[in-house]
């Protein structure tokens, strides 16, 4: 019976592991497996009511091909997510610094308010634009799962943000404090 296949992995070392378990069904009784399982996946057209309403996520065309895809769209957001959270961040962190370094060394912001508000509304607005039209590649089915316990911010990532914004800061702080010795503007 499928639902004791199901529990059995679950409580198995599977789930010491932190795997996910996913249950395809479309009978009454494949309900309490669906139920069971990480994630279930129902038969919306051969699929009885029963399993589309113990499961997380019906296909509706009955294909199993979709299911490949709901997985490389997964993936594709979650990376879009990451990428954009990297870019937030560091814009962010180097104009929090600016204003604050700027307004303590020069007396006076660097940053005016409607130069903030062009950070905070246009540059996210275009970046997320950017990221959430980025279609999924084939290649993004060929990595491991990311795990789930894993940080969203990664230590990669960390690293991208930091040394982004230490490189944004030397440049900005070079304009700001000898910029007009560099450009020769009297």
């Amino acid at each position: 019976d499928k639902y004791t296949l199901v529990k059995g992995i679950i409580d198995s070392k599977i789930s010491e592991s932190r795997e996910v378990v996913a249950v395809t069904g479309d009978g009454t009784n494949d309900g309490p497996a669906l139920k069971k399982a990480d994630v279930g996946f129902a038969m919306g057209i051969a699929g009885t009511d029963v399993a589309k309403e113990a499961s997380d996520i019906i296909l509706t065309d009955d294909n199993f091909s979709s299911i490949v895809k709901a997985v490389m769209w997964g993936r594709n957001v979650y990376d879009s997510i990451a990428k954009f959270l990297q870019f937030q961040l560091t814009v962010n962190i180097v104009a929090v610094i600016v204003a604050f370094i700027g307004a303590c060394a020069v007396q006076d912001s660097p940053l005016k308010a409607v130069q903030m508000l062009w950070v905070n509304l246009i540059m996210d607005t275009l970046a997320s634009l950017a990221l959430a039209t980025e279609m999924p590649t084939p290649d993004l089915l060929l990595r491991k799962p990311y795990g789930r316990t894993k940080p969203l911010i990664s230590r990669t990532m960390m690293k991208n943000i930091l040394g982004q914004a230490i490189y944004q800061l030397g440049v900005v702080f070079a304009l700001l404090f000898v910029g007009d010795k560099l450009l020769d503007i009297p």
